[in-house]
């Protein structure tokens, strides 16, 4: 009996443990099967992700590639540059080449013109020779749709000519392709821009652009970037390999014209395999190191993509952002009108653009710094924002200038209550450190449909506008009116006219002389320029003079007078010369070296020339001009303090500055019939110059009573019609050679009338 009860023990055993052993060894085939397969489909998942990041990461950087030729192929300058037949190749290859080499690292550049033919090459290693047939061959097709859509981008017009109208990608403003290509068998990044103007053109017939090629090679510098961009390890470059096309952990490169030119390799992570190999020797850990490695895995792809994505989003914002104030910067404010202007609505309503100038920004920058520069930027900009949150858009354009969006402007006097919200947001100082400033501002205002539909036309009409409101005294608004844009005109014509008048020496100097109040010697002579164009108009100095100081050409015309001056004074002996100096002149930092040489090239004493400065020149930096008057002092120079009480006068600045003459303004000669107020004030203004040490001039005299009067104030000279009127310099030859000759005939000479005077 017990055989057979072992048997049936041994069957139900084996009938028991077998299927149960082989039930495990089943379950744990089937769980290692299940592992492995897992390990695989985890490993190629993370596979399949790197190749997105890296991917991405590659058309990131050929994306950003393409924005860096912007500012070199939306250039008016390098679209004129190279459409011509005959190309300045040194041009091309310091603003072109050269610029972008140093700037973004673009090691070739070529120019590919209307023929499709190359018109310029160059390279950093001077074989400039690389466009070769192989080179033309991969990127012919990417050049020829740049050209397409450039010839796609001009809008025939009613008129039967085409305007150019570009359609750019988003967030684009070039007309780019961009791809890998190959040279000497080297990778190189690849990007062609069509060159076009910044500003719209209309032409006859439509034609090919000039296109610009910049290559970067592929470099361990470009590597890295991959590196920090995808987080990937070991990603290197390496020939392209047919026999292993499509497999293992690499991109392929192709050329635009889908030759395969290289691979892009990396070490991927194995996160299927590594979790395998960790739980093989401990299998009761199986589920928990399948779960903290698949955790991990999902956690660091989705941080990786959450880094690439913000990065993307900061570069986005950065763009289009002001990075001092927050604010939209240009040519995203030219966006938002652009868009304004599209979807306006509703169609009652205007749309308004505002630009703002902060008055005399430059001052505060000179004399506190440009880190209080900045704080007054940052503090008007919020003021600004919270004025308009919910009106319309604030934006900083330049330096101290920034615009306004107003979408649904309902009308003047709306518009107008916005901007004195404006203004009054300003109206509390503006504290840095111990100082409060108060900030002012001028701003012009241009309003859709009246004064345009297009963001061009409407931007250039609120800067005229503004324009307009800077040069009616500041800390106002002004609209646009045509008018405006008429004298705007006028004075471009002006301002070119003077520079061609100044380089043909045509200007001209009338003197008017000055006399001795008790004996009526003359005694010095004041140099005026004059500009008389062809037509005989004579334009007056108080037009062309703050034209010249806009373009610069002040300077130049400052010391074209001093040099004539002394010229013509060395025959006119004894006599001071007072030549007028602006501001900006006197605050030239070669200033005194150009006065002496001039002085030295005519043999011009310095003790017989006066320098007439106005209060403004005093307005901050006052150790600097301190420094430069004790300069011209040492020279021998005379000082003469000009249009005194006219402008920003201080007792603080005429006690600290060595002036030897101060001059009053015509307004106070002129107002002694105006009562005895206007006759003390007179007289307080000379008597404070006698404390000083000054010689007092008056100016503005016009008749006997005025010259009387002043001389018995304790007036030193006289300068006026009733002295002279301004005369050339011949002219003034031979009155003071009358004077001369009625002088020895009279102790005490009457002023004699001038033979000829100027115009």
């Amino acid at each position: 009996m017990k055989p057979q009860t072992g048997r049936s023990g041994g069957q139900i055993a084996n009938a028991i443990i077998l299927p149960m052993f082989a039930v495990i060894i089943i379950s744990l085939l089937s769980v290692f099967g299940l592992m492995i397969w897992s390990s695989n489909v985890t490993d190629n998942s993370a596979e399949q992700s790197e190749r997105q990041l890296l991917s991405g990461a590659l058309e990131l950087k050929l994306e950003q590639m393409a924005k860096q030729q912007i500012g070199t192929v939306v250039w008016d300058k390098a679209f004129y540059k190279t459409a011509g037949p005959f190309l300045d190749q040194a041009w091309l290859e310091q603003n072109l080449a050269i610029w972008q080499l140093q700037n973004h690292g673009f090691t070739k550049t070529a120019l590919i013109g209307r023929d499709m033919e190359p018109t310029f090459s160059y390279s950093s290693d001077n074989h400039h020779d690389w466009l070769n047939d192989d080179v033309k061959d991969q990127t012919r097709s990417a050049v020829a749709k740049v050209r397409a859509r450039f010839i796609n981008s001009f809008v025939r017009t009613g008129s039967g000519l085409y305007r150019f109208s570009p359609n750019y990608r988003i967030n684009d403003r070039s007309i780019f392709e961009t791809s890998i290509i190959s040279i000497a068998g080297r990778p190189y990044m690849f990007s062609a821009s069509a060159i076009v103007p910044e500003t719209q053109i209309i032409t006859a017939n439509r034609r090919p652009p000039v296109v610009l090629v910049n290559v970067r090679p592929i470099n361990k510098l470009v590597l890295d970037v991959f590196t920090k961009i995808s987080g990937l390890r070991d990603i290197s470059v390496e020939p392209a390999h047919e026999e292993h096309e499509h497999t293992g952990s690499f991109i392929a490169l192709r050329a635009p014209n889908g030759k395969t030119i290289g691979e892009l390799h990396w070490t991927p992570t194995e996160p299927g395999s590594e979790m395998l190999n960790r739980i093989l020797p401990i299998f009761a850990i199986l589920a928990i190191s399948i779960l903290g490695l698949t955790l991990g895995v999902v956690d660091f792809t989705r941080q990786a993509t959450r880094r690439l994505s913000k990065s993307e989003s900061n570069a986005r914002h950065a763009a289009s952002h002001d990075a001092l104030s927050g604010l939209p910067n240009r040519e995203n404010f030219r966006t938002l009108v652009s868009t304004a202007l599209v979807d306006r609505s509703p169609a009652s309503y205007g749309t308004a653009v505002v630009y703002i100038d902060l008055d005399r920004f430059k001052d505060i920058n000179d004399t506190l710094g440009h880190a209080a520069g900045d704080e007054v930027i940052r503090t008007v900009a919020k003021r600004v924002s919270d004025v308009i949150s919910s009106s319309g858009t604030v934006s900083r354009i330049s330096g101290d200038e920034f615009a306004l969006l107003l979408p649904e402007a309902h009308d003047r006097e709306w518009i107008e209550h916005i901007l004195k919200q404006v203004q009054d947001s300003l109206a509390k100082p503006i504290k840095i450190g111990t100082n409060a400033l108060h900030v002012g501002m001028s701003m012009g205002v241009a309003v859709a449909p009246h004064d345009g539909t297009q963001t061009g036309e409407l931007l250039r009409k609120a800067d005229i506008a503004l324009y307009e409101a800077k040069s009616e005294g500041r800390g106002r608004w002004s609209f646009f009116n045509p008018s405006m844009e008429d004298h705007v005109r006028t004075r471009d014509q002006l301002s070119r006219d003077l520079r061609k008048t100044l380089e043909n020496d045509e200007l001209q100097i009338a003197y008017q002389p000055q006399c001795e109040a008790v004996n009526r010697r003359i005694v010095a002579i004041e140099a005026l320029v004059r500009w008389i164009p062809i037509n005989g108009t004579p334009v007056p100095p108080s037009v062309f003079i703050p034209i010249a100081e806009e373009t610069g050409l002040i300077n130049e015309i400052g010391f074209w007078v001093l040099n004539r001056a002394c010229k013509d004074a060395i025959n006119w002996s004894d006599v001071v010369v007072s030549v007028n100096v602006s501001p900006n002149q006197f605050k030239h930092p070669r200033f005194v070296e150009r006065l002496i040489d001039t002085l030295q090239k005519n043999d011009f004493p310095p003790s017989r020339l006066e320098i007439e400065v106005t209060e403004s020149v005093f307005l901050g930096r006052d150790k600097v001009n301190l420094d430069t008057l004790t300069r011209l002092k040492e020279l021998g120079v005379k000082i003469a303090l000009d249009d005194f009480g006219s402008g920003y006068s201080s007792l603080s600045y005429l006690r600290r500055f060595p002036f030897d003459t101060l001059k009053i303004d015509r307004d106070f000669t002129g107002s002694i019939h105006d009562g005895r107020e206007a006759r003390d004030i007179l007289s307080i203004m000379i008597q404070l110059g006698h404390v000083l040490g000054m010689t007092i001039v008056a100016e503005g005299i016009e008749n006997e009573e005025q010259f009387t009067f002043l001389r018995g104030l304790g007036c030193h000279r006289m300068q006026g019609y009733h002295i002279a009127r301004p005369l050339d310099a011949k002219a003034l030859t031979n009155y003071l050679e009358d004077y001369e000759l009625q002088a020895a005939m009279d102790d005490t000479p009457s002023l004699p009338a001038p033979k000829r005077q100027s115009a």
